[in-house]
This record gives structure tokens, C-alpha cells and sequence, in this order.
């Protein structure tokens, strides 16, 4: 993508299949909760129907996922997409580059959160491009999954209990886990964010002077679905674009 603009906002696409994998509390489906430390997320139903639970400052609350309404969240914001019935969704992500080189984390029982050995062990998963195969990946993301919905069944209860000041903990839990990545995170967020917000600014101040000098910088881009089969995100099987 180098020369060519930044995709709007900075931000990332990818198509989402929220898994049909039961929970206690889902027969349909769920996804594995998580919050992101940088990142805001969007969800756009295209079918299906679903529901997002979240747990931030107002305390627990669920969204209803169906076409016509999107729902998002900011960084800290612990969400967990359960499934109703085949819901797709396009998940629109800001900061592109920072959720794939993981700005999420997940809510694993509190013990894993602070161990970051221990984290990173649950956290990953088997690699097709190592010779794993689908169904060992699909079976390490089911694991996965339930382990995070073992620690979110407990952060729930805490913060029904104790109020938001209960995600204190795993907000300080997530921020120690991020913290050695952050100085590559500033570079990919210098040359997508801040840059397009910087192309903004020369934008105004020229206009300012009836000058169309920006004008003749623009680009046409296109960006093709990754190929291959859907990778085994968070939440669901994703189809992603080469945005980053």
C-alpha cells in the first residue's frame, strides 16, 4: 500500500462469522471476551442476529446486533459477541495494525492475567503455516474461548456487584501485558493515523487560502480479500483486507 492513501480514518475492515461454538449461556454461539487497550470497534450487522455484552463504566449491558444498527466501543471496554442465529458482522477497527499485533486482550481468570509466560501461552494459537491443522486450530480457539469465558463469568459478577471500579484489575493487568509493544505500535500508528490526520490538516490550511495544491495528490486504491481460509479471530471466523 505504500504511495497509495490511507484507508479512511486509519482504520481496518474485516468480515466477521461469530462462531456457532455453545455456551452455557448461548446455545447458538459465542465469541471470547476481550477488551482492546488502544482501539475502538464497531460492529455492523449484515445477518443474522446477535446480541454484544459489555462491560465499561455502565456497568454490565447487552446491544442487540441486527441489521440497521451499529454498535461500538472504546479501549477497555470489556465485549463478548454472542451468536443467535448465523449473525455476520463488519467489524470496522481504528488504529489498523494495532489490534492484529495485539492490542486485545482477553479475559482469562485473573492467576493467567499475571503471569505474562502463562498469558502468552493461552493467548496462541497453533499455525496452519506450521502444519497444524484446521481442526487443531479450530479446537485451540474453542479452548481458548472457554477459558475466557471462565474469567468473564467472575469480572461479570464482580462488576454486578462492586460497579466498574471492579475492571480496575484487569485494566491494570492489560496495560503490564502491552506495555513492551507500545514503541512499535507508535511507528504503525505514525504512518496510518497520524498521517492521514496530518494530510487533513495541510488539507484545511490550503483550503484556507483558496489553494488547491492538495487536490493534486490524490490516489485511487484497491485492496482484495486476503486469500485463503478465515482466520480464527476473537470472536469469530474473519475475512480480512490488506488495509494496514
Amino acid at each position: 500500500m505504500t504511495g497509495l492513501p490511507v484507508f479512511p480514518g486509519g482504520t481496518s475492515v474485516s468480515h466477521l462469522r461469530v462462531y456457532d461454538w455453545p455456551a452455557s449461556d448461548a446455545p447458538a454461539g459465542s465469541g471470547t471476551p476481550h477488551l482492546h487497550t488502544t482501539s475502538t470497534e464497531a460492529y455492523v450487522p449484515l445477518s443474522g442476529s446477535g446480541r454484544v455484552e459489555t462491560l465499561g463504566p455502565d456497568g454490565f449491558a447487552v446491544h442487540d446486533l441486527v441489521p440497521g444498527r451499529i454498535v461500538w466501543f472504546g479501549p477497555g471496554v470489556v465485549h463478548r459477541a454472542v451468536n443467535l442465529g448465523a449473525l455476520e458482522v463488519l467489524v470496522v477497527m481504528s488504529n489498523a495494525g494495532l489490534p492484529e499485533a495485539g492490542d486485545a486482550v482477553i479475559t482469562f481468570p485473573a492467576p493467567m492475567l499475571a503471569d505474562a509466560g502463562r498469558y502468552a501461552r493461552a493467548a496462541a494459537l497453533p499455525r496452519l503455516e506450521d502444519g497444524a491443522t484446521d481442526a487443531e486450530v479450530a479446537a485451540a480457539a474453542r479452548a481458548r474461548r472457554d477459558l475466557a469465558l471462565e474469567g468473564y463469568a467472575a469480572l461479570r459478577d464482580a462488576v454486578e456487584q462492586d460497579g466498574p471500579d471492579a475492571l480496575r484489575p484487569l485494566h491494570d493487568a492489560a496495560a503490564r501485558l502491552v506495555a513492551p509493544r507500545t514503541a512499535r505500535w507508535r511507528e504503525t500508528w505514525e504512518a496510518s493515523v497520524r498521517h492521514a490526520a496530518g494530510q487533513t490538516d495541510a488539507a484545511l490550511e490550503a483550503l484556507a487560502d483558496a489553494s488547491a495544491v492538495t487536490l493534486d495528490e490524490g490516489r485511487v486504491a484497491a485492496a482484495d480479500a486476503v486469500d485463503g481460509p478465515r482466520r480464527y479471530g476473537m470472536c469469530g471466523r474473519l475475512q480480512a483486507w490488506p488495509l494496514a
